[in-house]
């Protein structure tokens, strides 16, 4: 046992570090534009269900695709209001966007009857479908990133929200020269590693890998742009939302842990060690349709 702990400790700091060498050799290797990805100044629209999902899931992606300058739009199917927390979400969600990088004016929450925040319920894919090309149509979008069929943790809103952009594709509905990435699911471990996933996402990357940047890692963005409200889509129609007020700046976070900070009504302890060691704050390995 007295031989066997320090080259325990040996074995685990070699693997650390071997990880960190991977990550900082992929980020000097990689080039800033990805193959099959529309070039800079292109309209990307991410599709989620819940306020949440986008610092949870996306986040590697949104920055990503920031450096790439693509303009960034957000959909989000409901206001989050299972716990009847919908109008308090709401702007959590604007201030997850503002530290991400997403213009407020383009964000897009939709309340409807038709998509509850309900695990228990299924949307209808046909209906999500026709709402999210009005979206397409109406922004010029040119990829269009969302949930894969296992939606990360298997919530029927997210696979619902995949079901209905292969419908989209498959019909051929989709404006032409417009691209579909979903973001992939995959096992309980993996999902856990954090950045130790790294090697394994860089093999078994089959379209498009996002990994957040050391800068990024390292301390919180906090965009420049004022926070004047965004549009929401009621059965009534739209209006414009409340200006939304950020928390205190948290600079030992990294950009994704500070726009999950922000969703302050969501953060239960289980949410909290999500957040540390969840790879989906650190990478997301996507495919195109």
């Amino acid at each position: 046992m007295e031989v066997a702990a320090p080259l325990l400790c040996l074995a685990a700091a070699v693997l650390v570090w071997g990880v960190l060498w991977v990550w900082g050799s992929w980020e000097r290797m990689t080039r800033p534009e990805q193959a099959g990805l529309p070039g800079g100044g292109s309209r990307t629209l991410l599709v989620t269900a819940h306020p949440d999902d986008e610092a949870m899931f996306f986040a590697p992606t949104i920055l990503g695709l920031a450096r790439l300058r693509h303009q960034l739009f957000l959909l989000c199917f409901s206001a989050g209001n299972y716990y009847n927390q919908g109008e308090i979400r709401k702007k959590e969600l604007l201030q997850s966007c503002d530290v991400l990088g997403i213009p407020l004016s383009n964000v897009m929450i939709i309340e409807n009857r038709d998509f509850p925040d309900d695990p228990d319920v299924r949307w209808d894919p046909e209906r999500a479908a026709d709402v999210l090309l009005r979206h397409v149509e109406a922004n010029g979008i040119k990829l269009v990133v969302t949930f894969d069929e296992g939606g990360v943790s298997g919530h029927s809103n997210h696979v619902a929200l995949n079901a209905a952009v292969r419908t989209l594709h498959a019909e051929g509905k989709l404006p032409k020269g417009c691209s579909v990435l979903t973001l992939q699911s995959v096992n309980l471990l993996r999902k856990y590693l954090c950045l130790l996933d790294l090697p394994c996402s860089l093999l078994l990357a089959r379209d498009t890998l996002f990994v957040l940047t050391q800068c990024e890692a390292a301390q919180a963005q906090v965009t420049g742009e004022a926070r004047s409200g965004c549009g929401s889509e009621c059965a009534g129609g739209r209006r414009q939302m409340e200006r939304a007020e950020p928390p205190a700046p948290e600079p030992l976070l990294s950009s994704p842990q500070r726009a999950m900070s922000c969703h302050r009504s969501q953060l239960l302890w289980f949410r909290r060690l999500y957040m540390l060691f969840s790879r989906y704050m650190r990478i997301n390995s996507l495919n195109f349709l």
